[in-house]
């Protein structure tokens, strides 16, 4: 029997010919993966499980993002990051991208790929459920535990069950003001929280083949959504192109074989989709934007990992450019990178910058911010009364901060109509 692109990555790390879904398997691993809320307490296992004198496992395969809770006066947030300039330097760590210094990033899921730690068939775990985001390059990527992390820098290992893989195939053109975020609110409405618990979504067809990378990476990043163990795309040129740019270490391109076995196939025509929301307090209550439509807000977010690009901000922008938003907006870059292209990217003669800060947008620092609630210092973090449309991945109570918050999800372009119109809008009506 064939195997899936998943189930022939982790064979290869196995040291096997071949795998099945539901099989139980030591992987080597690539790359590992920590932050600052969850890598204090891994090298703290870490510690106490190999020793006070334990060396990890290959220091040049531990890649350290603090980026969650960082620009904040919080104390306990502050040692979090205190902690792991020690460990990193305690353990001679190279790849720490500390906050403060010229080489931080920002959010960890966007870095990764900007430093090219996001290679074809490599095997990627990270103390973060949103890992699954590097999915988009071919790759298996999946979030652990602190325990889980701990063993892997003590071994370089896991136990890992090979996941049976759904395919979702999306044929066609996608229509204008529908993006990748729209498509996967769309996929994870149908499916539900649950629908693939501990199963690999696999995204194909023509519509996927035609998108860019950070397109892909907003699919795969939100399969977590869904209750998926990791996200999935064949690599092609695309990723071929992102990847050589920004490293040159090897990697190996692995695609279904023609009898590969599906738990299940999801077929969708590009040409139906539209602009989708995510209503309070759940990412699979999909609603079309149409159905929702004047919904009051007094919040606007764009930013995170699922919507803190590139592309996410010039989508923003073709909207913002020729309008002033009516309702507190914010924008947070997910790296430093992106923060300075802001900048230096032009739309009309204009900045993206200059155009947010002229539509009344504040601009924040490259980080998480209020994606994940954070301190009360936190930038763009939600009061109690606030209803808030945003481009993040979750809405459940008190994710972005107060518990009786109410948020949308939506795609930035949605996200930005609304910001104008003061309430949910149809980027359609302005694009």
């Amino acid at each position: 029997m064939g195997m899936t692109i998943t189930e022939k990555i982790l064979a290869q790390h196995a040291g096997k010919t071949s795998v099945q879904a539901g099989e139980t398997i030591w992987v080597d691993v690539d790359i590992l993966m920590t932050h600052d809320v969850c890598g204090p307490p891994t090298f703290a296992i870490f510690k106490k499980e190999f020793g006070e004198n334990a060396r990890v496992w290959d220091r040049n395969k531990v890649v350290v993002i603090p980026d969650h809770y960082i620009f904040t006066k919080d104390f306990h947030a502050n040692r979090n990051v205190q902690l792991l300039r020690e460990y990193c330097h305690e353990q001679e760590l190279p790849h720490f991208y500390d906050v403060d210094t010229p080489r931080y990033k920002g959010v960890c899921h966007i870095a990764l790929p900007e430093e090219g730690w996001t290679r074809p068939g490599d095997v990627l775990f990270g103390t973060d459920s949103h890992t699954c985001t590097a999915g988009a390059f071919g790759q298996f990527a999946t979030g652990v535990g602190n325990t889980d992390a701990a063993f892997i820098l003590g071994t370089g290992k896991l136990w890992v069950k090979v996941p049976p893989t759904m395919r979702f195939e999306i044929e066609g053109s996608i229509p204008s003001c529908v993006m990748a975020k729209d498509i996967i609110l769309n996929i994870i409405g149908d499916i539900g929280v649950d629908g693939a618990a501990y199963r690999t979504m696999e995204f194909a067809g023509s519509a996927i083949e035609n998108m860019t990378m950070e397109d892909r990476m907003t699919l795969c990043n939100m399969v977590i959504e869904a209750g998926g163990k990791n996200g999935v795309i064949a690599a092609d040129a695309t990723t071929e192109a992102y990847v050589r740019k920004r490293t040159d270490a090897p990697y190996t391109i692995y695609q279904n074989d023609s009898d590969a076995s599906f738990h299940s196939i999801h077929r969708y025509r590009a040409e139906d989709l539209e602009p989708m929301v995510a209503k309070p307090l759940s990412p699979d209550r999909k609603a079309r934007v149409s159905e929702v439509a004047n919904t009051r807000l007094n919040r606007a977010y764009i930013g995170s990992c699922t919507g803190g690009k590139l592309s996410d901000f010039w989508s923003a922008a073709q909207i913002f450019k020729d309008n002033e938003v009516q309702i507190e907006t914010f924008v947070v870059p997910a790296t430093t990178q992106i923060r300075q292209q802001l900048k230096e990217i032009t739309l009309d003669g204009k900045s993206l910058w200059h155009i947010f800060e002229d539509a009344g947008a504040q601009i924040g620092n490259a980080s998480c911010a209020a994606c994940l609630g954070g301190p009360a210092d936190t930038f763009g973090r939600l009061d109690g009364d606030d209803v808030c449309i945003s481009t993040t991945n979750r809405n459940f109570p008190g994710r972005m901060g107060s518990k009786s918050a109410q948020v949308y999800l939506a795609s930035p372009y949605t996200v930005a109509a609304s910001a104008v119109r003061g309430s949910i809008a149809d980027p359609r009506e302005y694009v």
